[in-house]
């Protein structure tokens, strides 16, 4: 094996690229070369680190003289001759692979939010040397990458990723008293951080923010309740189908682009109707008045509030979805309505009254949805409902039960049926019950599949562009679904009510990069998600190589995998460049040297 250098000129300058080499005989004596590591590029930053490792002394002239430690095939002088840094190839080890193309990213990410400054501003050194802003970043990154416990963080993840590389630290940084007192530190800075945030995606993206979706969810404790009254873990409302463990209640703004604006960590029995008064306020402290609209789903505002909205001065505009029981009340009225076509499988009719117009919508898509979603459901109850009338029981109670989950498990399909269940029999009896599909119901239900009635302040917007505001919602939809699932912001360890908050504000900070990379995958590659970029970069690894030399020591060398065609194709769509290989090292007796 041996060094091979290949120069390559770029952009008027020459790039020198380094290989270790190995010649194979073929058969019929044909003598080929095997690449067997890629070192990368010495460029002219680097040069003088190499100069520090292959510096030699002569004792005859009593001088220090660089010697080349890869002289590109030429023979050396000699008068260099025992002065040479000599590499025992064949004792060649390559250690400790890492993770290092999705940390690059992150870090790449979070800088380019400005998140390495804003900390920088925030959180100085400790006076025994710990770098919080270095802490904080590790921390956001991870929640992006590879999300987990701060335990694991500091058992598994640290060493298996390339994070201190690129930050300049070591395992000392996730020290576990380190990551928990790091979490005591950045929750106050949060509403400076959202102020922050939203002046970067101005300048990067163009972000605008005079249509803002708001909605919330829960997530959940495997926990018993808190004996705190002012910890807001609490019984309420799940939207996670977990009513019997606590919860704490997220709302959260965020522009139809996905950017977020504001969010707020409620107590778990906090009803959806009591949140958007204050947010209200919040933001018009926080960005002044102006005209917004506000895009809601049905539940979160009350007659109250919406009356509220329309009578502020300026107006405060809405859009928001309304229960079925509103249709009902208002069917008479829209029938005789002509519809408006807004787009291909997608209609509308408009009936204005007082001060609102509400919009009637019937989708296609939505149709064929909630018709095979139904189907699906009916099928299953049949069947279910088949087995349990095959089966005798000896007591009516055990039946119910039965019947009971049953309900709980399909309760849509269950509306559409008409049950007869048993009445009270005499000991011994054997207990049944009968069932059949209520047709007229079905019939009810499916001409009204589809459609859906928004409600507004809009009078004067045209209907296809308030119906694109509502369907923007998949929007923070999308970013519940990110937080939960891919951030995985449960379960969450955290007794104390702060380290909870500030939990969910470092994941939080993750999706924000998460959405930074969306909005930077949306012109060039929409059809990627974060999550899948994340995961390709990912399969860049870093790793040591050791040569040891004939004097005893050992050159270090830690390199990142040359990128494949798809990392490359990626890294030319984002306008990335990948960093330089960091410089060598030589130690001596495990001690660094250079």
């Amino acid at each position: 094996m041996y060094l091979r250098c290949n120069r390559r000129l770029k952009d008027g300058k020459e790039h020198r690229y380094w290989n270790i080499v190995e010649s194979k005989r073929c058969a019929g004596g044909k003598v080929v070369q095997r690449q067997v590591l890629y070192l990368g590029e010495i460029n002219d930053s680097q040069q003088q680190a190499w100069c520090r490792v292959i510096e030699g002394f002569d004792e005859e002239t009593q001088q220090r003289t660089q010697l080349a430690l890869f002289p590109a095939e030429k023979e050396l002088p000699a008068h260099a001759e025992g002065y040479a840094v000599q590499v025992r190839l064949e004792a060649m080890e390559l250690n400790r692979p890492r993770q290092f193309g999705a940390c690059w990213l992150a870090c790449h990410l979070y800088e380019q939010l400005g998140l390495d400054r804003f900390w920088q501003d925030r959180l100085p050194d400790s006076r025994e040397g710990t770098c919080w802003q270095h802490v904080v970043q590790t921390l956001v990154c991870y929640r992006l990458i590879d999300p987990g416990s701060e335990w694991r963080l500091h058992r598994l993840w640290f060493d298996r990723s390339a994070m201190g590389d690129l930050l300049g630290e070591d395992f000392a940084l996730v020290e576990k008293n380190a990551l928990y007192r790091c979490l005591d530190k950045v929750l106050e800075h949060k509403q400076a951080l959202l102020s922050h945030l939203t002046e970067r995606w101005q300048d990067l993206f163009g972000a605008k923010f005079d249509v803002l979706l708001y909605d919330l969810t829960s997530t959940y404790f495997e926990s018993s309740r808190p004996d705190d009254e002012n910890d807001k873990r609490r019984y309420g409302y799940s939207r996670d189908k977990r009513s019997d463990c606590v919860q704490v209640v997220i709302a959260l703004v965020v522009t139809p682009d996905g950017f977020p604006l504001a969010y707020e960590v409620l107590a778990g029995n906090t009803s959806d109707r009591t949140t958007l008064k204050d947010f209200l306020t919040k933001i018009e402290t926080q960005y002044g008045k102006a005209q917004r609209i506000w895009v809601m789903d049905r539940g979160v505002p009350t007659e109250k509030i919406l009356t509220e909205m329309r009578q502020s001065d300026p107006p405060v505009y809405y859009l928001v979805g309304t229960p079925k029981a509103r249709l009902s009340k208002l069917e008479q009225e829209l029938v005789a309505l002509p519809w408006q076509a807004v787009r291909c499988g997608v209609e509308v009719k408009l009936l204005a009254q007082e001060q609102e117009l509400y919009v009637l919508a019937k989708s296609i898509d939505r149709v064929n949805k909630e018709r095979s979603m139904r189907q699906r459901q009916l099928r299953a109850l049949l069947k279910r409902l088949k087995e349990l009338h095959g089966m005798k029981f000896n007591k009516s109670q055990a039946l119910l039960l039965k019947l009971g989950a049953a309900k709980g498990k399909y309760r849509a399909a269950w509306r559409l049926l008409d049950i007869v269940l048993p009445e009270a029999k005499k000991r011994g009896d054997k207990v049944a019950f009968s069932f059949r599909l209520n047709r007229q119901k079905l019939r009810a239900i499916r001409r009204r599949e589809g459609r859906y009635l928004l409600r507004t302040n809009l009078t004067g917007r045209e209907p296809a562009q308030l119906w694109q505001f509502y369907i923007q919602l998949v929007e923070i939809e999308a970013a519940f679904k990110n937080l939960k699932d891919d951030l995985q912001l449960r379960p969450i360890y955290h007794q104390l009510q702060s380290r909870i908050e500030a939990h969910i504000f470092v994941a939080f900070m993750a999706y924000c990069l998460n959405v930074t990379l969306k909005a930077r995958l949306r012109p060039v590659a929409a059809g990627l998600t974060p999550r899948a970029v994340l995961d390709k970069f990912a399969t860049m690894q870093m790793l040591d190589v050791k040569f040891p030399t004939t004097d005893g020591r050992t050159l270090m060398l830690s390199r990142y995998t040359e990128p494949d065609t798809d990392h490359k194709l990626l890294l030319e769509q984002l306008k990335l460049t990948l960093p330089p290989q960091p410089p060598p090292r030589i130690t001596a007796g495990g001690q660094r040297l250079h």
